[in-house]
């Protein structure tokens, strides 16, 4: 057996083990003349087709934690993409620079078209079976991942860790099979009861297949390691903070949905 190995080429991370490399990288890619970075991350040990998974990062951009979390997708078997919602793959720790990027693409047209550039990438990859792709977007990225699914992209799923809710569209039951995993802070002060007895309400008037799981306790941001830190430094405390139990048992969620949404072909 192989010894695992840590390797760096060409920019590109790879892990060496007995069954292949996770191999991840960045991707140049543009929309509409801005010119976008995203992260690629795929197991080459198999030459055949498999589930492609959008990855939407929160708020603050193609960080360590994004990159991180498409990583794991690819370790189980997944082709992943990180979507580059700003430019060049910035980020930042700042929350008052992350808002004043998200305001330009937040509850506008450009939300979903700058998902859907992500999105073009990945359907775009040799690896990846295009009858099963699936969305996941963590806050602001959750959000992104509904604007998606309501624009009539070809997903079969979307996971929404610690999203905003997006108003569901009337009609859009009717051109759209995308199915949705909501995963919430039941803490979270930015998600209030109002705003998810609207979403429920109005995702059964559209038939739309969607869970919605509460984790007690739990804030925005809950599955980010570094959420904590980032809270601290940015004063914002009472809103998010990570919580080891809602992350690992919201991850195991999004694990058993896909086992369901990729055991048969997308209709």
């Amino acid at each position: 057996m192989k010894t695992l190995v840590s390797l760096v080429v060409s920019g590109c991370f790879a892990s060496v083990a007995a069954f292949g490399a996770i191999v991840a990288k960045p991707v140049a890619y543009e929309q509409d003349g801005v010119k976008l970075t995203g992260y690629l991350a795929y197991d080459d040990a198999s030459s055949a087709k498999r589930p492609g998974v959008l990855v939407v990062p929160e708020w603050w951009g193609v960080n360590d934690y994004a990159k991180s979390r498409a990583k794991q997708l690819a370790g189980m078997g997944y082709v992943a993409f990180v979507a580059d919602m700003y430019g060049e793959g910035k980020n930042t720790g700042d929350a008052k620079l992350a808002g004043a990027w998200s305001k330009e693409l937040y509850g506008k047209p450009l939300f979903a078209s700058r998902t859907r550039a992500g999105l073009d990438v990945l359907l775009k990859s040799p690896d990846v079976d295009t009858s099963k792709v699936a969305g996941i977007g963590f806050c602001f990225g959750g959000s992104a991942c509904q604007a998606l699914a309501y624009d009539g992209s070809p997903l079969v799923a979307i996971v929404s860790f610690h999203g905003g809710l997006l108003p569901v569209p009337a009609g859009v039951g009717e051109r759209m099979k995308t199915k949705f995993l909501m995963l919430n802070g039941a803490s979270d002060p930015m998600v209030k009861p109002a705003d998810i007895a609207a979403f429920e309400t109005a995702a059964t008037r559209e038939k739309i297949d969607f869970q919605f799981v509460n984790y007690a306790g739990a804030l925005h941001a809950f599955s980010n390691p570094d959420a904590t830190v980032l809270a601290e430094k940015n004063g914002m405390t009472a809103a998010i903070g990570y919580q080891e139990a809602a992350s690992r048992r919201s991850w195991v969620a999004m694990k058993s949905f896909f086992d369901e949404v990729f055991a048969a072909p997308a209709k």
